[in-house]
């Protein structure tokens, strides 16, 4: 299963379908993303470092569109003001995981065993 990780508390803001677009600097290489996990975590990773070993998976949800971000979309993106030049991904069919597992939170889009969503 292809998985995002999302800092916290934003996870948790997508499965209580409060945050409806997230905010990327790239884009996937195909759309659509479908059953894409969200996988919440307490620090932002880089390339210094690229993973936290307490994620935690907070919700499912499909992803069938991205365009540019617009300034209008603040409040949708649940952010602290908009920057151009970056991708709004629209996030649909949210289905929040309830007694989520712990795994790890990875940069980019990465696949994750999951036997209990």
């Amino acid at each position: 299963m292809l998985a995002l990780s999302i800092v916290a508390p934003h996870g948790s803001n997508i499965a209580a379908g409060k945050k409806t677009l997230e905010v990327r600097s790239w884009r996937p290489e195909s759309l659509p993303v479908r059953n894409l996990l969200i996988v919440e975590n307490s620090m932002f990773l880089s390339a210094d470092n690229p993973i936290d070993v307490d994620g935690r998976s907070v919700a499912i949800v499909d992803v069938e569109e991205v365009h540019e971000w617009q300034p209008s979309e603040v409040e949708a993106a649940c952010s602290n003001g908009w920057e151009s030049g970056y991708w709004a991904w629209s996030l649909s069919n949210v289905r929040p995981v309830t007694n989520g597992g712990t795994l790890p939170a990875k940069r980019k889009l990465y696949e994750v065993e999951l036997t209990h969503p």
